[in-house]
């Protein structure tokens, strides 16, 4: 019979082998896709990827505060459309370069946030959606009403101006990589929160509001922190779409935004931090295909989405990672 101490060792080794694996093939799995992005232009148009990196960039930060907060709101249109006003409001009428408008565009968003959820975190459940919800629509008849945002026709013709005065972000490729930029950086904030202390809170919220509670944690500014967090990162993504399309619209803030971005993080996967990018880029994918066909883009989608609900219910993502396949290759613990 084997020695039990050996035997002992040998378990205890296999959690971290797993974890060494799953490091590794996450990595690989980041610098190919980081690669596919930089030559990405070189395949597809550049506006249809830029969209993409914007909603998939506005979907995670959608997730970091449904996935890792358990928080669901119906009002985040306001943070991205807003910053959306905001920016190409900056951008237009007060001649401020585009990193300084997109920088406008996320500290505005972040006061919506700010203001929007002092109110909602009051309440839990239904009763916290529907109040960002009914919040998100006094915004959106606002955005109608105000001299600024120009009512139905929206801001349009925004210049996208020089990056930093130098580069020309007329130029599509140019444009395509500042996009890319932000949308790094952007995903690079969110790895980093969740894998704080501070995130390590907000899952430990999520999973037991309670225990938190008794532990001493003062959970309503957790939860405020993380809700002003996820509407800046939303008004960073929705700032910079500003200066892709050159436009901001009522669309960008009314409830179907919200409604689109709730989708594309329950395609992908909740709680996944690379579940909602696969999310937006098939929602996104389906509406730039579909729109020039005789198929109606909204019953496709709708479609698509009943059968990820019978059939993937923890997401795309999410059931890649709870798979055999992504057992073995530990990514259950990659979350």
């Amino acid at each position: 019979m084997p020695d039990m101490t050996e035997v002992l060792h040998t378990t205890s080794k296999l959690p971290a082998e797993r974890s060494a694996t799953a490091s590794r093939t996450y990595a690989a799995f980041l610098l190919v896709g980081l690669v596919l992005l930089i030559v990405a232009p070189l395949f597809f148009y550049p506006i249809f990827l830029m969209k993409l990196l914007c909603f998939a960039l506005f979907a995670c930060a959608f997730n970091l505060l449904l996935g890792y907060t358990g928080l669901l709101s119906f009002g985040h249109a306001t943070f991205f459309g807003g910053a959306a006003y905001f920016t190409a409001h900056a951008v237009k009428e007060w001649g401020l370069s585009p990193e300084l408008g997109v920088l406008l565009g996320v500290v505005g968003a972040a006061v919506l946030g700010l203001i929007m959820g002092f109110f909602a975190i009051r309440r839990q459940g239904i009763y916290f959606a529907m109040i960002t919800l009914a919040l998100s629509q006094m915004f959106f008849f606002f955005c109608l009403q105000a001299e600024f945002t120009q009512g139905e026709d929206g801001i349009q013709s925004v210049p996208r101006g020089y990056l930093f005065g130098l580069i020309d972000l007329s130029q599509s490729t140019n444009m395509y990589y500042f996009v890319l930029a932000v949308f790094l950086i952007g995903m690079v904030v969110i790895w980093r929160f969740i894998n704080s202390p501070f995130g390590m809170i907000l899952k430990s919220i999520r999973e037991n509001e309670q225990r938190a509670v008794s532990l001493g944690y003062s959970v309503a500014r957790y939860k405020l922190g993380a809700f002003v967090m996820s509407a800046a990162l939303a008004g960073l993504a929705g700032g910079v779409k500003s200066l892709v399309f050159q436009f901001a619209t009522l669309t960008d803030v009314a409830w179907q935004m919200s409604g689109e971005v709730i989708l594309m993080t329950l395609l992908g996967g909740i709680g996944t931090l690379i579940g909602p990018i696969f999310g937006a880029g098939l929602v996104v994918t389906l509406q730039n295909y579909l729109a020039t066909s005789q198929f109606p883009v909204t019953i496709v989608t709708g479609v698509v989405f009943m059968v990820c609900v019978l059939l993937f219910r923890r997401g795309l993502i999410g059931e890649f990672y709870a798979s055999r396949l992504g057992r073995k290759l530990g990514f259950e613990h990659r979350r």
